[in-house]
């Protein structure tokens, strides 16, 4: 490598820490210049204060709108990119074991390197077809018994008053506090043939021997609908809480019966609430490794443990990644089109 490589010897700059130059402290009043501006906006040019004021809020709001574009460019796109470019090289017994995608030669670059072979083996393997069609099963299953418990309980503590209300909803974020692997194991110790509630029916005589609630697909419910029920409950809850109550009582006094009234007032409002709770859940469970690994048997099948598989015990990095950017495919393109539509609809009633 050329160049010059520093050692201890080498002087510093003059300007490190405190002058005018690429100094910490230069830096730092770079940046409070720089948001000192930002937030008090021009001059005045005869405009009134309370205008100058509002254009400087708006233009605050568009550079602080940078930052989740930024994160998402870090920690979505750029990761994605480099798992896109793995699904397109070939294995090899080697570090890293894929080939690069850019061929360079004595003289420079010499071929650009792309197969297509990885998504061909998952659409020519059945295997991985019946990996995607279980992991699409267990997450639509699981979002499904989230929501039916996760709705009465959004329901219930949106109409409580505020003090109990802040009490339940601590009660629902607790489990947060808990690491949760900690609490996936928990599970062990309860669903175990010699496992508390075994234990609590055979001592009542409601069974004669131990049932089998571990290592199987019950387990892995159990474990997914107790992990994210949280993230049901709390998109509800922030939903039903803004409910006006006044439509109910217009409802019941046009005589409306309180299922009749929940049906045709209640439920089509709180539709954000459950579509946002059901993609909260659904998109982590389909990918879900800790829970079927730990509480599910070995014809348990699921992205998250192929995907396992394929980067740690069959080292088919390629492969691996191809699964991942076909499962973040099914993902995006249905969200990509529901919002579509979405917009359309929004368009049309204008």
């Amino acid at each position: 490598m050329s160049g010059k490589v520093a050692t201890s010897r080498d002087p510093l700059p003059p300007d490190r820490g405190e002058g005018t130059g690429y100094g910490f402290a230069s830096l730092f009043r770079r940046c409070a210049s720089f948001i000192t501006s930002a937030l008090a906006g021009p001059a005045p040019t005869g405009a009134s204060k309370q205008e100058l004021r509002g254009d400087g809020r708006r233009r605050w709001l568009r550079r602080a709108l940078v930052v989740p574009y930024a994160w998402l460019l870090l920690f979505f796109l750029a990761p994605f990119l480099i798992i896109f470019k793995i699904s397109l090289a070939d294995p090899l017994v080697a570090l890293p074991p894929f080939t690069a995608l850019f061929d360079w030669a004595a003289s420079g670059w010499e071929r650009f390197q792309v197969t297509l072979d990885n998504y061909l083996f998952l659409f020519q393997d059945r295997y991985y077809g019946v990996i995607y069609l279980s992991s699409i099963k267990t997450a639509a299953i699981s979002t499904f018994l989230c929501l039916m418990i996760g709705y009465p309980m959004a329901y219930y503590i949106a109409r409580q008053p505020p003090r109990r209300r802040n009490l339940l909803l601590l009660g629902v974020i607790l489990p947060f506090w808990i690491s949760f692997l900690l609490r996936v194991y928990a599970w062990i110790g309860l669903l175990n043939s010699n496992g508390v509630i075994n234990n609590v029916l055979l001592s009542i005589g409601l069974i004669d021997e131990p049932l089998s609630l571990i290592y199987n697909d019950f387990a892995v419910y159990v474990g997914i609908v107790y992990s994210y029920l949280p993230f049901m409950i709390l998109p509800l809850y922030a939903n039903l809480e803004r409910l006006d109550i006044t439509l109910l009582e217009a409802a019941a006094d046009l005589g409306a019966r309180r299922w009749r009234a929940f049906v045709d007032v209640t439920l089509p409002l709180s539709v954000p609430g459950i579509i946002a709770g059901s993609l909260l859940v659904f998109i982590p469970a389909i990918g879900e490794f800790i829970i079927p690994a730990l509480l599910g048997g070995s014809d348990t099948l699921m992205i998250g443990r192929a995907l396992w598989d394929e980067f740690f015990i069959n080292r088919d990095w390629p492969v691996a990644s191809a699964v991942s950017v076909v499962l973040l495919l099914i993902l995006v393109l249905p969200m990509m089109w529901f919002q579509k539509v979405q917009g359309q609809e929004v368009e049309d009633r204008r």
